[in-house]
């Protein structure tokens, strides 16, 4: 009877690793499409103007959002949220925190079907609030519909205002899109099953204890090319 007890406790040991393989896969494929969805979205000249992107501290993308009661508005995401890295957001773009979006009446473009949606941060009081704690967009934080096109201007009085522009993409088509009601935090789950150990998302993005996991190279190369450099006033990352 031991030896069946024994026999029985080595075969559940040894099947450990393989229950945990899918969460670890299932956050290794959100970093992958995290850098994906960027990548198609900042390929395209007249999305996201490149003077926000320019200035702002962090960028969080949401692959595949999806509605969980339609009617009611209700939704659900995980992706990453990617900041420039030193002590007044100055530095490269680092290594990402899991980050989650939920509730809100935003609802989803088109009937509902699996949408896109990338944050730009845009000051650091925002992006150091949300690797703190839950924070309520429109609530917390003010957040608008990002302007989209090469013309866009990152002067205009709501994106002066706004501590977050929200963007989505659905079927191809990409817009603004306002997430008031919406809440934002940090994923503490997934960064554990990211980076193999609890670790708090301050540590990680703002201190800089872990490297960029194979997974986000793209996300996080990507927007080193492409905004290399914090055009933000000096003043305002003080």
């Amino acid at each position: 009877m031991r030896k069946i007890t024994l026999v029985l406790m080595a075969v559940a040991l040894a099947a450990v690793p393989l229950l945990a393989a899918p969460d670890n896969e299932k956050e290794t494929d959100r970093l992958e499409n995290s850098g994906s969805v960027l990548k198609e979205i900042l390929d395209v000249p007249d999305d996201i103007p490149q003077d926000l992107l320019d200035k702002a501290e962090c960028v969080v993308v949401f692959p595949s959002v999806l509605k969980f009661a339609i009617g009611f508005g209700g939704s659900y995401g995980r992706g990453a949220m990617v900041c420039r890295s030193g002590e007044h957001f100055t530095g490269p773009w680092g290594a990402p925190s899991m980050a989650a979006l939920e509730g809100g009446s935003f609802g989803l473009q088109l009937g509902g079907q699996a949408t896109d949606f990338v944050l730009l941060i845009m000051n650091p009081r925002g992006a150091q609030a949300i690797l703190a704690n839950k924070v309520k967009l429109g609530g917390d934080m003010s957040a608008a519909a990002g302007p989209k096109g090469r013309t866009a201007s990152a002067d205009t009085d709501v994106t002066m205002r706004a501590e977050i522009l929200s963007y989505s993409r659905a079927r191809g088509l990409f817009a603004g899109i306002s997430l008031e009601g919406s809440t934002l935090r940090p994923d503490g789950d997934a960064n554990e099953k990211v980076y193999g150990k609890k670790i708090d998302a301050r540590d990680i993005v703002r201190r800089g204890t872990v490297p960029v996991p194979p997974s986000a190279k793209q996300l996080v190369g990507l927007l080193n090319k492409k905004s290399p450099k914090n055009h933000s006033d000096p003043q305002s990352l003080k």
